[in-house]
């Protein structure tokens, strides 16, 4: 039409139209892997029997690197869905933040803009500030809370519930993560079984342990974290599987592609490995739970005794370059 304005084809229109395509597409990219984590999440509800209106209760027992980084990752992936999942993490209460780690995780704040936007959103940034200035201690299990692991400060993680009672974090739980050292399995999941008298049905635990302990009865034999975990609680092994791999917990939690094998029985090891995977932290399952077990903490041996001969290289031989030898 003469003296009409044709709109379809202008410049700005097709920016416009382009802009909502993009948005269009993101939006839908976001609704389909919320619906496809919440598949995950309802058929894994659906295999341990809960009903309508009844938390997924999982609960991570201790909170150093690797622990901490599980619980951030279910929180991140499926915290969204409040009625039908509780993700909570516990710790030792009492451990106190000395001044120069204080100092360093004020740096690490100011260093991030997501960070400290969430913590002044949360009203908690002033009392990173009077620790900063020596005016306040902070706790552990405090700063857990607003996402920081003591033991990996410089990897902010997302907000946590923490619980410090044991009692209270694993009464009811559906799946128990064991986070803490294999030295200290034992003890731990002494006490809780004596919280589990009274259940019913025994929960799925996933240990991230890695070590052995050496037995001499009847025979010589190694016992590892699942073992412990057995003797214990008498949970049964087909309830009890174990994950680990050959990664570093702040690389995993920052998107870099990691892998891991969880092991044990193939009623659970299968749906749980489905639950976990993530486009960039790939589970695959194995029923070979004890090689697996025993293999992780030589892994770990390993990489301690590659730095001390890397340490002691460079000490003795500071002028040779070891790219190079490498070769």
């Amino acid at each position: 039409m003469v003296g009409s304005i044709e709109t379809m084809g202008s410049p700005d229109n097709n920016n416009h139209q382009q802009q909502q395509n993009g948005y269009s597409s993101a939006h839908h990219s976001t609704n389909g892997t919320n619906s496809g984590q919440e598949e995950k999440l309802d058929e894994l509800r659906r295999l341990l029997g809960k009903a309508d209106g009844d938390p997924l209760r999982i609960v991570g027992v201790g909170a150093g690197a690797w622990g901490s980084v599980f619980a951030a990752l279910l929180q991140d992936s499926y915290g969204q869905f409040r009625d039908k999942i509780q993700i909570r993490i516990w710790r030792r209460a009492g451990r106190a933040v000395d001044r120069s780690t204080a100092e360093h995780l004020f740096e690490v704040i100011n260093s991030r803009e997501d960070v400290l936007r969430r913590l002044i959103r949360r009203c908690a940034y002033l009392k990173y500030v009077e620790a900063r200035l020596g005016d306040r201690t902070l706790y552990a299990d405090e700063i857990l809370k607003d996402g920081f692991c003591i033991n990996m400060i410089d990897t902010p993680l997302c907000p946590m519930k923490v619980v410090t009672n044991l009692q209270e974090a694993v009464w009811d739980a559906d799946i128990v993560v064991n986070g803490v050292p294999s030295t200290d399995t034992r003890e731990v999941f002494e006490e809780i079984s004596v919280y589990w008298k009274e259940r019913i049905s025994m929960p799925i635990i996933i240990s991230l342990a890695k070590g052995i302990e050496a037995a001499l009865s009847p025979v010589p034999h190694i016992i590892t974290p699942t073992q412990m975990i057995k003797l214990a609680t008498g949970v049964p092994m087909e309830n009890i599987l174990y994950l680990g791999g050959p990664n570093i917990a702040a690389e995993i939690y920052n998107k870099e592609y990691a892998n891991a094998r969880i092991c044990g029985a193939e009623k659970w090891r299968k749906p749980i490995a489905n639950f976990l995977r993530q486009p960039h932290f790939i589970v695959w399952d194995n029923s070979d739970l004890i090689t697996h077990e025993v293999m992780g903490g030589l892994k770990n041996v390993y990489a301690i005794g590659a730095g001390l001969i890397a340490k002691l290289f460079a000490l003795l031989f500071p002028r040779c370059d070891r790219r190079k030898l490498a070769y």
